[in-house]
């Protein structure tokens, strides 16, 4: 069985795009989010940007297994610009970002088929203009053990070429891992046949 272990996404905004139609004016922006705390003050700062624009639609997607996502048409017509937005996340298969596209009207009416149109083409150019990078999903680890075990500890590490996130190094070490998630279980067993040594998943 393959285990997929690793996920698209962007890591810094990307450039603003803008798509017209009939005098309305789309514009297009992407940004790497973590949490659903952060689209309210992003959706909030691009409406002091565009303060005379009619609407703010977008999309997002957070997680890696699993998936959280929601799209918001805000006002236009049911499903004609959040989830053509959403979409497009899904086209390109990426995952911690939001999309966002601000239209201002110009005096005609698109139709839903056209406002459909517009919201997707215009999420596609943002994504086209924002910077793709695939990066791995890890299972974080700590391990714990006395000072007289830290030799055999570090020789895992270095031979199996393992980041180190963080330690404690007190009355007892601790060290946190992170580890590739197809690799997670025979590590974690290296550790486990280790005397002395305690290993733990952490959650993530």
């Amino acid at each position: 069985m393959n285990i997929k272990d690793t996920y698209k996404t962007i890591d810094t905004p990307g450039e603003e795009v803008l798509f017209k139609d009939k005098n309305s004016k789309f514009f297009g922006y992407s940004y790497p989010i973590f949490s659903e705390e952060e689209v309210k003050v992003i959706i909030d700062s691009l409406k002091k940007q565009h303060h005379a624009a009619r609407h703010w639609c977008y999309a997002w997607q957070i997680g890696t297994e699993k998936i959280r996502y929601r799209s918001n048409d805000d006002g236009e017509p049911s499903n004609s610009a959040g989830q053509p937005i959403y979409g497009q996340i899904q086209s390109f298969q990426v995952t911690n970002i939001l999309i966002v596209v601000v239209r201002y009207f110009g005096g005609v009416k698109l139709g839903v088929g056209g406002l459909i149109n517009a919201y997707r083409t215009a999420a596609e150019l943002s994504l086209e203009a924002s910077n793709i990078v695939e990066k791995t999903i890890n299972i974080d680890f700590c391990i714990t053990f006395e000072y007289k075990n830290m030799n055999k500890v570090m020789r895992i590490i270095k031979e199996r070429q393992l980041t180190i996130t963080n330690q404690k190094l007190e009355l007892d070490c601790k060290l946190f891992i992170s580890v590739r998630k197809t690799i997670a279980d025979e590590i974690n067993d290296l550790f486990l046949a280790l005397y002395e040594v305690e290993i733990k998943q952490l959650d993530n």
